[in-house]
C-alpha cells in the first residue's frame, strides 16, 4: 500500500499552477475548463476558487508567472554580452530567447477575451522590454525613441504571435530576428541614436 504525500501549500499552488498552463497554452481562456485543471492538478476545484479565487484570477496568475519567466530569460541573455558587443548583437541575443520562450510557454500570447488583470501584466511586462531596451541601446526617454520602442514591442508581439502560431519553425527563426532587428533600427533612425 502506498501512502501519499500531503503537498505543502507552496507545492499545491505550484502543482495547480503548472497544469493550469499546459490547459491554457491548448485552450483559449474562454474555453478553459477549471474542472479540467483542478483533475489535472490532482486537486478538487474548491481547492483551485481558494488559492485563486476564480478563473481570471488563476490565468492572471499563470501569465504572470510566465511572463517574469520570459523577463528573466532575456535579463540573462542580454547580460551574457558585455557593454562592448554591439548593440545590434546583444538585441538580437535578447529576440533568441524571447523566442525560445515563446516556443516553450504559449501563455506568453495574448489571447482573446483574457480577463484584465492579465492584461495588466502582459502592458507591465512590455514596459519592462522598453526599459530594457533603452539600457542596452543607450537612450533616454525622448518622446520619439519612446514611441519607437513602444510600437517595436507590439511589432514584436504580432511577429511571435505569427510564428507560434505557424508551430515555431525553426527555418524562419533567424529572418524573423533579422526582420525584428531592422524594423528597431529603421524605428530609431541607426543604432547610435
Amino acid at each position: 500500500m502506498t501512502t501519499r504525500r500531503r503537498l505543502s501549500t507552496a507545492e499545491r499552488r505550484a502543482t495547480i499552477l503548472d497544469a493550469a498552463r499546459d490547459h491554457f497554452a491548448t485552450t483559449t481562456y474562454p474555453d478553459a475548463s477549471v474542472p479540467d485543471i483542478a483533475a489535472a492538478s490532482g486537486s478538487s476545484q474548491s481547492l483551485v476558487f481558494h488559492y485563486f479565487s476564480s478563473k481570471a484570477g488563476l490565468y492572471a496568475s499563470v501569465v504572470e508567472n510566465s511572463l517574469r519567466s520570459l523577463i528573466d530569460a532575456r535579463l540573462t541573455a542580454a547580460s551574457s554580452l558585455n557593454p562592448g558587443h554591439p548593440v545590434r548583437d546583444r538585441v538580437a541575443t535578447l529576440l533568441g530567447a524571447h523566442l525560445d520562450a515563446l516556443a516553450a510557454d504559449h501563455t506568453l500570447i495574448a489571447g482573446a477575451g483574457e480577463p484584465e488583470a492579465a492584461l495588466l501584466h502582459r502592458r507591465a511586462a512590455n514596459e519592462k522590454l522598453v526599459e530594457q531596451l533603452r539600457q542596452i541601446i543607450g537612450i533616454g526617454d525622448l518622446p520619439r525613441h519612446t514611441w519607437a520602442l513602444r510600437g517595436w514591442v507590439g511589432f514584436l508581439d504580432h511577429a511571435g504571435l505569427h510564428w507560434v502560431e505557424s508551430g515555431c519553425p525553426e527555418d524562419q527563426r533567424w529572418p524573423l530576428i533579422e526582420a525584428a532587428l531592422g524594423a528597431l533600427e529603421g524605428a530609431l533612425g541607426d543604432w547610435a541614436v
